[in-house]
């Protein structure tokens, strides 16, 4: 099947877009990037409003099938192109895939956004006691999501992990301590091998000397 007229609509700085793309090199479908550049505002061009009213990033536009949140992205391509185990058939599997998928969506990447965009984008200089809490909360459930585990829904990678790598990259540049968390760091050694993970360190370090220009030192 012909996958040349894949798009997608991205910007490395952005740990979301970066969770797509992830997706798609270890699934092994070939995307032609289009960057959308977020810090000139270009989401917001006549242009990329037509393809996605909502203005967002990542956007696939699959042979002119348009789809956008990151997660969706991952979920579509690993239906479409991918083999079983980077997103099962069976329910169950699925299920805890998905679990992960929102687990990130709603508690770990919320909680380092809450952390950086404020002082990327209003004048925050020091992180708050609670929002350090909060985050650490939600890495003690990653970690024990791994007990056991060698990655974050099995024994097999799956979408799950390419949407939280990105998330976890993104704080770690910051230079987050993860010390406490030791099954989180074996898999990172784990997620080194995968395709497109070096690709994806390099938006993560983008967006880490942004967030650590505006802390106070």
């Amino acid at each position: 099947m012909s996958t040349s007229t894949i798009k997608l609509y991205h910007f490395s700085v952005s740990s979301p877009s970066r969770g797509a793309l992830l997706a798609a090199r270890v699934i092994g479908v070939p995307v032609e990037i289009v960057i959308i550049d977020l810090m000139k505002k270009e989401q917001l061009n006549e242009s990329f409003i037509k393809i996605n009213p909502q203005h967002c990033i990542p956007t696939l536009d699959d042979n002119g099938f348009v789809i956008w949140e990151s997660r969706a992205i991952a979920c579509y391509l690993a239906d479409k192109y991918g083999k079983d185990a980077i997103y099962p058939k069976d329910l169950q599997r699925r299920a805890v895939v998905n679990q992960r998928l929102y687990f990130d969506s709603s508690f770990l990447y919320p909680r380092i956004r809450a952390i950086c965009y404020p002082i990327i984008f209003e004048g925050v200089t020091e992180i708050k006691d609670k929002l350090k809490d909060e985050l650490n909360n939600s890495l003690d459930f990653l970690n024990q999501f791994l007990d056991g585990n060698k990655w974050v829904a099995g024994d097999h990678v799956t979408v799950a992990d390419t949407a939280i790598i990105a998330s976890l990259t993104s704080i770690l540049e910051v230079g987050w301590d993860i010390s406490n968390f030791s099954n989180i760091q074996r898999w990172l050694k784990d997620c080194a091998s995968l395709p497109g993970y070096e690709e994806n360190l390099e938006g993560a370090k983008s967006f880490g000397s942004i967030v650590k220009k505006n802390l106070k030192q």
